[in-house]
């Protein structure tokens, strides 16, 4: 504790006397200043006990007096401390009324007491409760670290929390509680996720308080909730927050920055082994994919528990510049990886807005992370590759994700090769070990179908479940097919035949004369000549079934229904 004007007044040595303010002797004081000025206003900061003798003062006048005693008690001074036996034999009545009025304390000094003895003892109080402090907050960084290293971050905060008297909780990247003490908390700590959001998107390091009155969007909140962003890269992927029922002092200070420190160091060390891990996963995935299942779970060990053993989903997904580098390349180019992976703390460090598959690894390993499953994530240069377990919560975050960014942004543009600009996503069917290449194409194919119907996520199982059709709707499909009918359009064109509706009705009927002439109204062997005309025309035998294949296609492609 600071030293009060009451531990003063008991300082044995000074022999202090009360002649007003009784009842406020227990103000804390930040420091005894001697001013014999008739205003040292200007020169207080508050808190202070001024020490005079009068030597300027007309103490005996009560207007003069109620003057300035108002003037110091409005400045914040605490305390006026009046030696006797130099200017004046005691204190003068006009002083002692004026600083009754005012209710500020009046401490009379004896003339054997120097104003020097005074300022000595505030100052050795002063530092013997800085030194206090000091020792607490020492003795709180050793416990916290002790905790840290055998209760990892759980522990630490149980100790933070006992320390200031109060609560604490650690949030992930999404905003969402990973652990709180005391266990209460954690609902107390999920009201502030926006709150959590809003400091992520601050430079680091960050802090920010809310509730105690302090936040208009918690009136309810009467606990005051410091909020502190972790780790050292420009975007955090984590914070510490610390509810208290009124500001912290020094030694709570010393621990809550403790606590940052170390939960600083345990998610760098944490971006280590993510880092190692990714290493470990692209391994797997290549054996994976390459037909080595076992060979996959002998490197995995049990690292990914059952992840490999049960129905698992592959998710791919791609940025626009992935898209556009492919287009550059070519139809059946495969955009090169790069020589060295992009590690998690530079996805972490990069912008969500400018690197969506950072934000898209993010929030996948965040959901499986609270959910306690398993997930490889690899990132390959413009592209990520994610095997999850099917139904489980990282595949439902992914799609959940999906269609909130689908929602958000605005109409998709096409971009110059065709391709919709954004993150896109494919998501394979449920799979195995042993078909996991398959289940990797499925993905890529879906990938592709998203893309070009500017989608973020498409699942194979839908495109399966679906029809052939919409795939078709397609520039390049489009443009093919009016070259390969323009020929029958531009003969009909002349009022000589109508070959393309005789075309349609006869492919569907497969080949069948006499009801495709039935929907038509014509004789079967007005249809006979004009399907004859159309072999002429584009040079091409109708028996060959690629060319009826490749016609149906075409007309299925430009027709306007």
């Amino acid at each position: 504790m600071p030293p009060t004007l009451a531990s003063l007044v008991h300082h044995s040595a000074l022999k202090l006397t009360v002649r007003a303010g009784e009842d406020r002797l227990d103000v804390p004081v930040r420091w005894a200043h001697v001013s014999e000025l008739a205003d040292p206003v200007p020169y207080m900061e508050g808190g202070e006990l001024l020490l005079i003798t009068a030597l300027k003062l007309d103490a005996g006048d009560p207007e003069a007096m109620h003057r300035y005693v108002k003037r110091l008690a409005g400045a914040g001074v605490v305390g006026l401390g009046f030696a006797v036996g130099v200017n004046y034999d005691e204190i003068p009545e006009a002083l002692v009324e004026a600083a009754r009025k005012e209710g500020l304390p009046l401490l009379e000094v004896p003339r054997r007491t120097p104003f020097l003895a005074i300022s000595k003892a505030v100052s050795a109080a002063i530092a013997a409760d800085q030194y206090r402090a000091v020792t607490a907050g020492f003795a709180a960084q050793r416990e916290l670290t002790r905790k840290a290293l055998t209760d990892g971050p759980e522990g630490l905060l149980a100790a933070l929390a006992a320390q200031v008297d109060g609560w604490a909780a650690l949030y992930d990247a999404s905003g969402a509680v990973v652990a709180a003490a005391p266990e209460w908390a954690g609902r107390r700590a999920a009201r502030l996720t926006a709150d959590v959001q809003r400091l992520r998107e601050r430079p680091a390091p960050a802090s920010s308080v809310v509730g105690g009155g302090e936040h208009p969007d918690h009136p309810e909140n009467t606990d005051r909730v410091e909020l502190h962003s972790l780790g050292t890269s420009r975007r955090p992927r984590s914070a510490l927050a610390v509810g208290t029922a009124a500001a912290p002092g020094t030694a709570e200070r010393y621990a809550v920055h403790s606590a940052i420190a170390l939960l600083t160091l345990t998610t760098e060390r944490s971006r280590s082994l993510h880092e190692a891990g990714q290493r470990i996963d692209a391994a797997v995935l290549r054996m994976l994919l390459a037909g080595e299942p076992d060979h996959a779970r002998t490197v995995a060990g049990d690292l990914y528990g059952g992840l490999l053993d049960a129905p698992f989903r592959i998710i791919v997904a791609e940025s626009a510049s992935a898209s556009a580098a492919r287009a550059h390349a070519g139809p059946h180019a495969r955009v090169p990886a790069p020589a060295a992976k992009p590690s998690a703390a530079a996805l972490a460090a990069a912008d969500t807005d400018g690197d969506p598959l950072g934000a898209l690894a993010e929030v996948v390993e965040s959901a499986a992370a609270r959910s306690g499953e398993a997930v490889l994530v690899v990132p390959e240069g413009e592209r990520l590759v994610v095997l999850a377990t099917d139904g489980g919560a990282a595949v439902a975050a992914c799609a959940e994700y999906a269609t909130a960014l689908e929602t958000a942004r605005p109409a998709p543009e096409p971009m110059p090769n065709g391709d919709v600009d954004g993150l896109v996503v494919g998501l394979s069917a449920p799979s195995g070990p042993i078909a996991a290449s398959a289940a990797y194409k499925q993905a890529e194919q879906a990938l592709s179908v998203a893309r070009r119907r500017g989608r973020v996520c498409v699942e194979h199982e839908h495109l399966a479940a679906g029809s052939v059709l919409p795939l078709l709707a397609d520039d390049a499909v489009r443009a093919f097919a009016d070259g390969l009918l323009r020929a029958l359009r531009d003969h009909d064109a002349t009022g000589r035949g109508d070959l393309v509706a005789s075309l349609r009705a006869w492919l569907s009927r497969h080949g069948q004369w006499d009801a495709a002439a039935a929907d038509l109204g014509v004789h079967r062997h007005t249809l006979r000549y004009r399907m004859r005309r159309v072999e002429e025309i584009l040079g091409r035998s109708l028996d060959d079934p690629d060319v009826r294949m490749e016609l149906w296609l075409a007309l299925k492609a430009t027709s306007p229904e």
